[in-house]
């Protein structure tokens, strides 16, 4: 399992990789007014010259084009890299990816890709933001009791992105403009991830904008959301009965809870709303839809993720090992899990094993026999386990980082180093990959790297002076090697152009 980083080889790194607690990450006000003026940059210029967005030729584009909503939502995602307390656990994220991925090849939405951020928070929710971003809470996998049901709340997103549920609120928005909208979306933003009092007050300062005006997608996008996420969810081969069964969870909660669940904050629920869901999926077929043990196994993570204690996720999983047979298996998953993080590793071994022997190549459980092995600090079975499912699946998040932590733990930081290189060349967009890599490279005492990958980790967040200042340190490293110092000057300059595109892209609103 992912392990939270501790080394920092040069502190300018520790504002920005500091995960703050959910509890006070949203109290800062500088971290508020540095969030709000992060929304308001463009991304990166060549990234965006880079994609085709359609224009679809609707009234909303006339308020706000595709390229700008995507240029904007490039700017939400990095905002919350650097602002908002990311999760780094690569199993719930690789998860959340498949499932967003299988509900997007279904969709209404074009292109088909997105960019997908997890916030660590109890806190239940999901949301979309303009450019195809799709923001998921930990907290969602405490709520939803099923896959289909954490299927329904993402289809659900994914039908308020293909329908362009923003830009057409615009519409009769006369004085709207980009800044104004990136400061709205600073306040849903905190919203999402649990802030009320703070998001409310993040967007009632935004040009004296009212809540209930701006933030709630008005009563007929709802009712369209919940339609078109329905097809989805049917496309997808998922039950439609789920939809409402996820809305009269979440009612429980709000019933029954102090806090209900934030989602309810920008998505307001009615009986009535409950009602119409249900009656639309009653005119499909009715027929039995097979639960995904893997939603449960997340499920189980995340409930050790936000446990007071992990050993007061042993005492919980204990009482869970009665259930039905999927919970029994997730509740020994999650078992498994806690007794390695208590120490506890020869029963860990003892809890796993029948998991193991019944579905011997199931990654997730490969995954967790490693992470025991490498809590005994018997770094060699780890690793010769993770080396085996790296030749099985070269590309995958949760292999690579668990791999290069555990080489980064037993000291084998050339190894660590050469593994996460080969990986960002694979995938350059996990800001989490980079920061190990500067990790790994300040281990084995090259700066030079260190500077590299800081530069291209403030550049996925958006903070460019930064990444501007770690290329130049970088350049005073290269040691007259012509090749290399070519490389970084062009880098550099890319970065400077993402400043400027930055600039004009505020005079422009």
């Amino acid at each position: 399992m992912a392990r939270e980083s501790q080394f920092n080889p040069l502190s300018e790194f520790k504002p920005v990789f500091s995960r703050l607690p959910a509890t006070t990450a949203y109290s800062r006000a500088g971290g508020l007014l540095l969030f709000a003026v992060l929304l308001c940059l463009p991304p990166t210029a060549a990234r965006a010259a880079d994609i085709e967005v359609p224009m679809l030729g609707d009234a909303s584009s006339a308020v706000i084009s595709p390229q700008e909503e995507y240029e904007l939502g490039q700017q939400v995602l990095k905002a919350y890299r650097s602002q908002m307390p990311t999760s780094s656990d690569p199993v719930i994220y690789s998860y959340l990816e498949q499932l967003i991925t299988e509900l997007t090849a279904h969709s209404e939405l074009e292109p088909k890709t997105f960019d997908l951020i997890v916030i660590k928070t109890p806190q239940m929710n999901a949301f979309a933001a303009p450019g195809r971003v799709i923001g998921v809470n930990t907290g969602i996998f405490l709520t939803a009791e099923s896959e289909d049901q954490l299927a329904s709340v993402l289809a659900h997103e994914l039908a308020h992105l293909s329908q362009r549920h923003l830009a057409r609120q615009m519409i009769a928005q006369k004085n709207a403009t980009l800044p104004t909208l990136a400061g709205i979306l600073a306040g849903i933003a905190l919203l999402a991830a649990g802030g009320g009092d703070a998001g409310m007050a993040a967007i009632t300062a935004t040009q004296g904008l009212a809540l209930d005006s701006r933030l709630r997608y008005n009563r007929s996008f709802e009712q369209e959301a919940d339609r078109v996420g329905l097809q989805t969810m049917v496309a997808a081969g998922r039950d439609p009965e789920a939809v409402g069964d996820m809305f009269e969870v979440m009612m429980r909660q709000q019933r029954y809870t102090r806090k209900p669940p934030e989602f309810l904050s920008t998505h307001p629920l009615s009986e009535s709303r409950i009602a119409d869901t249900r009656s639309r999926a009653m005119q499909y077929p009715k027929r039995e839809y097979d639960d995904n043990l893997d939603y449960h196994l997340i499920a189980a993570r995340a409930k050790l993720l936000h446990a007071t204690t992990p050993q007061e996720a042993v005492k919980r999983f204990r009482s869970e090992l009665q259930g039905t047979s999927l919970s029994r298996q997730a509740s020994r998953y999650g078992l498994a899990l806690a007794l390695t993080k208590t120490g506890q590793t020869e029963e860990a071994h003892q809890t796993l094993a029948p998991l193991l022997e019944a579905q011997p190549d199931k990654l997730i459980f490969q995954l967790a026999k490693a992470a025991i092995h490498a809590q005994e600090k018997d770094y060699q079975s780890a690793l010769n386990r993770l080396n085996k499912l790296l030749k099985q699946y070269p590309e995958n998040l949760a292999v690579n980082i668990q791999f290069a932590e555990t080489l980064m733990e037993a000291g084998e930081y050339e190894y660590g180093q050469e593994l996460l290189e080969r990986y960002v060349r694979l995938q350059p967009e996990h800001d989490y990959a980079w920061y190990l890599l500067a990790e790994v490279h300040g281990l084995v005492g090259d700066i030079l790297g260190v500077h590299r990958a800081r530069a291209e980790y403030f550049i996925l967040t958006g903070v460019y002076d930064r990444a501007e200042r770690q290329l130049r340190n970088a350049l005073q490293l290269t040691d007259d090697n012509a090749n290399l110092t070519a490389l970084l000057e062009q880098r550099l300059i890319d970065v400077q152009g993402m400043r400027r595109e930055a600039e004009e892209f505020a005079k422009r609103f």
